[in-house]
């Protein structure tokens, strides 16, 4: 099977949640990653940054729609 990005855009959408529940008790997204992101996905504030801004869950339902499709046509 192809490489696909699933495991990517759940990992992106996992950071996003994270995100979003702290910035509700009103936590700065630099505060966010340095206490709560950066020991634990280790990655790094630009990465940080850009998953923030990326639509991991429409992304995620388009690659999951593709792949029904694909495994309807082989039945």
């Amino acid at each position: 099977m192809a490489y696909n990005k699933k495991n990517y855009y759940k990992r992106v959408i996992e950071i996003q949640e994270l995100t979003k529940e702290y910035q509700a008790i009103g936590l700065t997204n630099t505060k966010i990653f340095n206490e709560h992101i950066k020991d634990q996905y280790f990655i790094c504030k630009r990465t940080f940054d850009e998953y923030l801004g990326v639509p991991a869950k429409r992304e995620l339902n388009r690659l999951l729609e593709i792949e029904k499709q694909q495994f309807n046509l082989f039945e």
